[in-house]
């Protein structure tokens, strides 16, 4: 095995992307998680791939587009799920597929070759530049540092939003900072995993540490580390067998995801009591 690769900047890019990236995404998944909405990965990632594409058809940066479309994505879920009487799922479901659409609109208005909006699509963590990781750095250090400020507000608002408004928490401004935290995470990472693939890297990691855990600073901690091995691993299997990133990275946290699950204690408690409740 050629360790060498390591020495190189683009290697070195790649794999602090990874980090930033992993750490970033495995926090904001475990809101995800925790507050039942699988589907805002799925939206937002969508909506930065339309905005990303939209600024590669306009002739501007693409993760300003991705940006823009991501927090207009937060701001109409917000309201429609407050206001709208319709629950975050069905609003999430309904700003995935209006931003899928805009999305493969703008990809087939396109000019010319498409290879910039397929990378974009499908992820390539190792064309990082150092702007992106500047970007990545600076998402990932607002999202652990709001976490870390406002746990206690947090954990009040994940376990009942209702409540927590009821005794004077911003429950409602803390959902409308997930989901802005949310479409900042996506732009951020969009390069490095893709449009399409994104949303896994919030969704597996955070999953795979409610497999493994009860208490919730503790799911904080390890889902950001399954999300950096995720990149990592990924990231290695990606150079040495020449195989798209995003893909392996995805696949990866898959894997990890598989594994807690099997050696799950929440999965053997529910054995036992599936147990017990045939025997009453």
């Amino acid at each position: 095995m050629d360790l060498s690769i390591f020495g190189y900047q683009f290697m070195q890019n790649a794999i602090l992307a990874a980090f930033l990236g992993g750490i970033a995404c495995g926090t904001i998944g475990v809101f995800v998680v925790l507050m039942h909405m699988p589907f805002i990965g799925v939206a937002m990632s969508h909506a930065a791939f339309a905005g990303a594409l939209l600024g590669l058809w306009l002739g501007f940066n693409p993760l300003i587009g991705a940006f823009a479309f991501s927090l207009l994505a937060a701001a109409i879920i917000g309201p429609l799920a407050d206001r709208g009487g319709l629950s975050p799922e069905v609003s999430l479901g309904v700003i995935f597929s209006f931003m899928l659409g805009i999305g493969f609109l703008f990809l087939g208005m396109m000019p010319g070759t498409r290879s910039a909006a397929l990378d974009l699509l499908w992820g390539s963590i190792l064309t990082n530049t150092a702007g992106d990781i500047i970007v990545l750095a600076v998402v990932a250090v607002i999202v652990v540092g709001l976490v870390f400020t406002f746990f206690k507000e947090i954990q009040a608002t994940v376990f009942n939003r209702k409540i927590a408004l009821s005794v004077g928490l911003p429950a409602t401004l803390i959902f409308y900072g997930v989901l802005f935290l949310a479409g900042a995470t996506v732009t951020a990472a969009l390069r490095s995993i893709g449009g399409l693939l994104i949303f896994s890297l919030i969704l597996n990691p955070a999953s795979a540490a409610y497999q493994l855990t009860y208490s919730m600073k503790r799911m904080f901690i390890l889902s950001a580390v399954f999300g950096v091995l995720s990149g990592w691993i990924g990231l290695l299997i990606s150079y040495f067998l020449d195989i798209p990133s995003g893909a392996t990275i995805i696949l990866t946290s898959s894997a990890i995801f598989v594994l807690a699950a099997i050696f799950s204690p929440k999965r053997k408690v529910k054995q036992l009591e599936e147990k017990e409740a045939t025997r009453e």
